[in-house]
């Protein structure tokens, strides 16, 4: 029990600190990939003894600059809202991980490890649920600034998320119909099926493709990042965050990158397999044309963690990308996407996809 226990912990321990750094490499990423599609060099001062390591040292930069930078607390301010603002924010991005499946169950001796820290039977409403509790932060930094244009940044904020969570919501029940499971990890089994003759892996993107396209236009609106940043609009001076400096305003910076990882995560999970390899099974893989390679257990889990990561780094890539080429939205175009056309498109999905599965049950 208490080596369970402890396995526990250690994945859980393990999991969060990846995902962190993933994040805050993701501060590099931005601006070496913004300056790959504008043709620039991007970050490259930043040292340390000569060595610049294609300008990642800037991302430490970043960290100690924030970190000795003066926090400041605006005059009539609610303090104590002011202050937890930030964490709200960040933990509640950061906990999500919790039930992400990051791989499937490694054997080691007697031991079962499932490589997912909350095993959870309704992990999805889990995740769900924590990311709609990052809404109280932005809310509250705005509220508490006692200035106008943080509090109209937080109004906008607050009614942005709502509205894109619910279409992301929404988008995701045809996913539900099809697996008729919450539990990510038995989600990520039953796409292990495979479609036509063994050829296809019944991946949700080939069975809801519609509700892939819905849930990502949601989820880059989710992290209120370009062409969804509204909330913090930097040239209109209306951020939710304004008045924040120092460490606090990383901390805000840092949870919208976490949000990134964090949607990209559930996309490769809800829609392209999780940690899944094509033709991969439990002793290795079986190709449709009857080719057999064997392999033990441990090198069949590394390449189902290997493959979670590639497929969530190619749609971070990806929200990168359209970070760096759409303009932002005005913001009735922007709540008009979401509640007069993904919302309805996603009932219409629901709709469609009670009817097949009726049809086909029948």
């Amino acid at each position: 029990m208490m080596s369970d226990i402890l396995i526990k912990l250690f994945l859980s321990s393990g999991v969060l600190f990846v995902m962190f750094n993933i994040a805050g490499l993701l501060t590099w990423v931005e601006r070496k990939q913004s300056a790959l599609m504008q043709d620039r060099i991007g970050a490259n001062r930043a040292s340390i003894f000569g060595i610049k390591a294609l300008g990642m040292v800037h991302a430490i930069a970043d960290v100690l600059k924030m970190l000795s930078k003066e926090e400041f607390c605006p005059q009539g301010a609610n303090k104590f809202l002011f202050k937890i603002a930030p964490y709200l924010s960040f933990v509640f991005a950061l906990v999500g991980f919790a039930a992400i499946p990051i791989g499937g169950e490694l054997i080691v001796g007697h031991h079962s490890i499932q490589l997912q820290a909350a095993h959870l039977n309704v992990a999805l409403i889990f995740i769900f649920a924590m990311m709609s509790m990052g809404i109280y932060g932005v809310v509250l930094a705005g509220f508490s600034s006692n200035n106008n244009y943080a509090f109209l940044g937080g109004v906008r904020g607050a009614a942005q998320m709502i509205a894109y969570e619910i279409a992301m919501g929404a988008s995701i029940i045809g996913v539900i119909m099809v697996f008729n499971t919450l539990d990510l990890q038995a989600l990520v089994r039953a796409e292990g099926a495979y479609l036509f003759g063994g050829w296809v892996p019944k991946w949700g993107v080939f069975v809801q493709p519609l509700a892939f396209f819905l849930f990502l236009t949601a989820a880059a609106a989710e992290t209120k990042r370009t062409p969804f940043d509204l909330p913090e609009g930097e040239s209109e001076i209306i951020g939710y965050f304004v008045e924040y400096s120092g460490m606090k305003f990383g901390m805000f910076f840092l949870a919208d990158l976490i949000e990134t990882v964090l949607v990209s995560s559930l996309m490769t999970t809800l829609f392209f397999g999780g940690w899944q390899v094509p033709y991969l099974h439990a002793d290795g893989f079986y190709f449709p044309w009857g080719a057999h390679i064997a392999l033990t257990n441990l090198p069949v889990v590394i390449l189902g963690v290997v493959s979670f990561f590639i497929k969530t780094s190619f749609f971070i890539w990806l929200l990168m990308a359209v970070r760096w080429t759409l303009p932002r939205f005005r913001y009735d175009q922007l709540m008009n996407l979401g509640w007069k056309i993904l919302l309805p498109a996603s009932l219409v999905n629901i709709a469609i996809t009670a009817v097949v599965i009726s049809l086909f049950n029948h």
